[in-house]
């Protein structure tokens, strides 16, 4: 099982989370980050042996990229692709490969249900280098999009985050957004992994595909949590290594 992490977003465990996760999902200067950081993560990656993939978000730094926009299709084409040439330029500098591409924030939340947005994303993945593997929401018009075009696609699930029956996510906005309680998040985790269900906030369990597990790098007990489960996955008998 891949384990991700959100990073060069100007968190402090950077180094020792790429320790612990599989695939790095790198902030390419729009929502958070700048051309040191990004050098540095890479950096760190190609140390520890972990997937390098570009994290492109919305021009939105107040925000961290949480903030909805209404920008053309063709905008956000145009952005993504521009994101995703700073990381591969910094990282074919220091002779690594980009392998994946994740949006960030409400970008990917937006193009999990808006199929002119997911083509937009998909479409600039695709132009900028067609090996490259599109992660998104599992089951979203986001993974649609990259399949439709022919990209090699991840679906993705969250540790900490509660589902809707739709299968998106909760929204942020909402108190029961985030799970806070770690065992409650392992054993939520461990049921999308082995069995490919969770349970939503009103009981109801729906089905999810999980390729690829996201550990978000910007919480207060982000690392103790990766350590967490880094060793419950080794215990269970679950490989983690980039898919």
């Amino acid at each position: 099982m891949d384990l991700n992490a959100d990073l060069g977003e100007g968190g402090a465990h950077d180094e020792a989370l790429l320790q612990l996760v599989s695939s790095a999902n790198i902030a390419c200067g729009f929502h958070a980050g700048d051309a040191d950081m990004m050098r540095q993560a890479v950096t760190w990656a190609l140390r520890y042996g972990v997937a390098i993939g570009a994290h492109p978000g919305y021009a939105d730094r107040e925000n961290f990229g949480r903030s909805a926009m209404a920008l053309p299709p063709e905008t956000v084409y145009a952005q993504v692709v521009y994101q995703l040439g700073a990381l591969a330029a910094i990282t074919r500098a220091q002779g690594g490969r980009m392998v994946h591409v994740k949006p960030h924030g409400m970008l990917y939340n937006q193009a999990a249900r808006d199929p002119a947005l997911a083509q937009a994303i998909a479409r600039a993945v695709k132009d900028v280098d067609p090996a490259l593997r599109l992660v998104g929401l599992a089951g979203s018009e986001l993974t649609n999009a990259g399949e439709r075009l022919g990209l090699a696609v991840r679906h993705e699930v969250f540790a900490d985050r509660n589902y809707r029956l739709d299968g998106s996510l909760v929204p942020r906005s909402q108190p029961d957004a985030l799970i806070t309680d770690e065992d409650q998040a392992l054993a939520r985790t461990l049921e999308m992994v082995r069995r490919g269900r969770i349970r939503t906030p009103a009981g109801e369990w729906i089905t999810v595909r999980a390729d690829t597990v996201c550990l978000h790098g910007d919480g207060v007990h982000a690392l103790a949590f990766a350590r967490r489960i880094h060793a419950c996955f080794l215990a269970q008998g679950i490989p983690i290594a980039a898919a």
